[in-house]
């Protein structure tokens, strides 16, 4: 019967000590952590370990339900996988405990939260490349290379310079990576 924690944060540049610190002092005697791991991945390395580890009257304890997934469609099966093996989840920002009733209930409601918070973050970023778009703009970094300095890496090309001459060639003063100078000649998808 271990309480076993997981914690999760989305991008390399966050840090998981704050979660780790939170889950020690509810008694995790272990504690699995992804970093970098988004949480619309069903399968994560850590958390695969930590499902793996789980035994019969164990119970799983996370920071937030969006740590161990973020569809509900996943959380019902994270559920359902738990139930079957015996094994409770709480979550300490939330008042889950699904050996109850009332727990099972609000885990399923902050599930459809979680996921309609997905799709509302989704529509957002959608909208906004579409305005983006509308103004005449791409998303992303601008181009490199000006259309003259596209025309003249072809040209160098047609002359026999290589990949690595032509990125010095158009760099002025700092080269041009060959995917820039591969783009520019058609020989990468863009």
């Amino acid at each position: 019967m271990a309480r076993i924690g997981y914690a999760r944060v989305s991008t390399r540049d966050q840090h998981p000590e704050a979660q780790r610190e939170r889950l020690e002092a509810a008694g995790c005697t272990r504690i699995y952590t992804d970093k970098g791991a988004s949480g619309a991945k069903a399968s994560r390395p850590e958390w695969d370990k930590c499902l793996d580890r789980l035994e019969p009257g164990d119970t799983l304890v996370c920071t937030k339900l969006d740590r161990i997934g973020r569809s509900v469609r996943n959380l019902m099966d994270v559920s359902s996988l738990l139930q079957e093996r015996g094994v409770d989840l709480v979550c300490l920002d939330q008042p889950i405990d699904t050996t109850s009733p009332q727990g099972k209930l609000f885990f399923t409601i902050l599930a459809a939260f979680a996921e309609f918070e997905r799709d509302l973050i989704r529509e957002r970023t959608k909208d906004g490349l579409a305005a983006t778009t509308a103004r005449g703009r791409n998303g992303g970094r601008k181009h490199r290379l000006t259309p003259g300095q596209v025309q003249a890496a072809r040209d160098l090309r047609a002359a026999g310079r290589s990949v690595k001459e032509i990125g010095q060639l158009l760099g002025n003063g700092k080269p041009v990576s060959r995917q820039t100078v591969y783009r520019a000649l058609g020989m990468l998808a863009t």
